[in-house]
């Protein structure tokens, strides 16, 4: 560890509420928090900003109105345009009176269910440029889902579009908002509808709103102060129950730990290029594609596409090359499916990386076996990183901006300053070094954490209640003898072989490792002898290969690694795992289908073929 990141995290700790004033001072503020963490308030819950002028006009009025700040990249509609800030500005502040027109203010919610296009980002800066709380809906949704977002956040306004682009299909979002409204109790006075040149929308009289017409007549409006602890948005996260769960993040802490974040973490500067390979539906969107970046003045940049097939595996070096990005941040995943088009990584060497300096992962565990390989071929450092939506910024982490470059393969780094961690059994005791326990984390966890559940005191204080004074991640992981921190799935990915507690990330860890595989799950299903046994799912690589001496060669592998106890003896290879459309495996249903359960399609899926396929070899249908 560096001796920055032993001092900055030493002081953290130390004197927290220091700490993070000291933080605050790169923030602007119409007035200045003099409190730091505040039982039942939050973070600098004095304080009074705008979180719209810190990523935006701040950096005008500074004599930066020309430099970039966001480029847009669309591989599937072949378009590429950059905005400055001054451009920028001036959007947000249009886009924000067209809001203020409909009657919406500052703590009104304003739905915002679109793509990868730059009218998304203007429309969740202009609602924090007026004080109205967003709350974006991942673009193809489902309408039942949309439809329970909208009875929670009871919003007053809907901002949409005519159409998606997966890929190389144009996905109508008109059908889907008009059904969801139908379902939906609560009535959304009007939608604003964005038509996009690949398709057109009708329109209902009376409701709808054609965004080029409202924008044309509607009057710039100004920044409105907030308080800092005053909501900038929810976000949706799955819930245990079927409901989702509303993630509150406030102003003040978000803006404070987004800039430290990009200068200490991330090691990015003003006037670099960032790139998030993620979506603004997704926390890593918020944080690190709408927000972030802009606040510490760099540029970011907003691609619609995907790691393959748009048009190939090499699309990623392509963009991070003409776009001189300096630090990249995707999902293990997105790497996965590169790797499975392009394992000789033949588009790296031949495209290039430019002037990258790091590559960072997160959103699901990044196995060694695609670090090494990302490593190899790139020839920089690939750091794997920790953090949820509830958490809003990452809590574990190599810090590369504060000199830090240790790190490990299957370790998601050290805690970031702020943060403290335990690893602990059912009844709270720390488990020794190297044990698989419960992480969970010290309170008052750092600025930029949820200050709670929309509508949900109660699901919000269970997080806080089985481990007092900590908050309890609903992770499993451990910490070994050099302090790296192992984040190893789910509580509910740990499973007990006849008294033996196994991490299936630890096995998938092993079968990841073989040769062949590009990417797998293991599950753990029911078993009358042992309690439970576990179960993989693995994705062979582009080639030809037997698959099953795959399988007896995956099997041997886990004995040989673990032992025995691990019992793994049912391997399925598979062309495709089912993931949400944020790239998470949906190991919950791999577990009901391997269990014999009926279900139905669940609607996060992004690949129903693939899950329909799984199910076909337990002799299933979707319910």
């Amino acid at each position: 560890m560096s001796q920055a990141y032993m001092e900055s995290y030493a002081a953290s700790r130390a004197d927290a509420n220091g700490f993070w004033l000291k933080a605050a001072e790169a923030i602007v503020w119409q007035v200045k928090p003099q409190a730091g963490w505040r039982d039942g308030e939050g973070w600098f819950a004095d304080g009074v900003m705008n979180t719209c002028h810190n990523a935006v006009d701040r950096h005008v009025e500074a004599g930066r109105g020309d430099d970039i700040a966001l480029i847009y990249e669309s591989p599937v509609t072949d378009t590429r345009t950059t905005f400055t800030f001054a451009q920028l500005r001036d959007h947000v502040a249009r886009t924000a009176g067209m809001i203020a027109a409909q009657g919406v203010g500052k703590g009104d919610r304003v739905i915002i269910y679109m793509p990868m296009i730059p009218q998304a980002l203007f429309a969740m800066l202009a609602c924090a440029r007026i004080g109205a709380i967003h709350s974006v809906v991942f673009g193809g949704f489902a309408a039942p889902e949309l439809a329970k977002r909208i009875d929670d956040a009871t919003p007053q306004l809907l901002l949409t579009t005519s159409c998606g682009i997966e890929g190389g299909k144009v996905i109508p979002y008109k059908p889907l908002v008009d059904h969801a409204l139908q379902l939906a109790q609560h009535k959304v006075s009007g939608v604003i509808l964005l038509q996009r040149p690949q398709a057109t929308a009708p329109m209902q009289d009376g409701r709808d709103i054609d965004w080029a017409g409202a924008l044309a007549q509607a009057e710039p409006a100004d920044c409105v102060p907030v308080k800092a602890t005053d909501p900038l948005y929810i976000l949706y996260t799955s819930g245990t129950t079927g409901m989702p769960k509303g993630v509150v993040r406030q102003n003040g802490g978000h803006a404070v730990v987004l800039a430290w974040s990009m200068a200490n973490i991330y090691g990015i500067q003003p006037g670099e290029v960032f790139w998030a390979a993620s979506d603004v539906g997704w926390v890593v969107g918020h944080s690190y594609i709408a927000y972030g970046p802009l606040i510490a003045g760099a540029t970011t940049l907003l691609f619609e596409g995907k790691p393959v097939g748009t048009p190939d595996a090499g699309t990623f070096w392509r963009t991070i090359a003409r776009n001189d990005v300096r630090i990249f941040f995707t999902a293990p995943t997105a790497i996965r499916a590169v790797r499975k088009e392009d394992p000789d990584g033949r588009f790296i060497a031949d495209i290039g990386t430019g002037n990258l300096r790091a590559m960072f992962l997160a959103g699901e565990r990044a196995d060694p076996d695609t670090i090494h390989w990302a490593e190899e071929h790139l020839k920089l450092p690939v750091i794997d990183h920790w953090w949820q939506t509830e958490l809003g910024w990452p809590a574990l982490a190599t810090c590369l901006g504060l000199g830090d470059t240790r790190r490990k393969a299957g370790s998601a780094g050290f805690p970031v300053p702020g943060f403290a961690f335990r690893i602990v059994d059912d009844g709270g005791e720390d488990v020794p070094a190297g044990e698989t326990g419960k992480v969970v984390m010290t309170m008052p966890l750092a600025p930029g954490c949820y200050a709670g559940l929309w509508n949900n005191e109660a699901g919000y204080a269970k997080a806080f209640a089985t481990f007092p004074g900590h908050y309890e991640t609903g992770d499993a992981g451990h910490i070994d003898a050099d302090g790296f921190v192992n984040i190893m799935g789910r509580t509910d990915d740990i499973i007990n072989v006849a008294g033996h507690r196994l991490s299936t990330g630890q096995m998938e860890q092993i079968v990841a490792s073989h040769p062949a595989i590009a990417e797998c799950a293991v599950i753990g299903v029911d078993d009358a002898l042992k309690g439970m046994i576990p179960m993989a799912f693995a994705v062979a690589k582009v080639g030809q290969w037997d698959n099953a001496a795959l399988e007896r060669e995956i099997v041997k592998m886990v004995r040989d690694e673990l032992g025995p106890v691990a019992a793994l003896k049912e391997v399925h290879v598979v062309g495709a795992l089912p993931k949400t459309r944020s790239g998470k495996i949906l190991r919950a249903a791999l577990r009901k289908v391997a269990a014999g359960e009926k279900i139905a399609m669940p609607p996060t899926i992004e690949s129903p073929a693939a899950l329909e396929a799984i199910m076909a070899l337990f002799d299933q249908a979707p319910a």
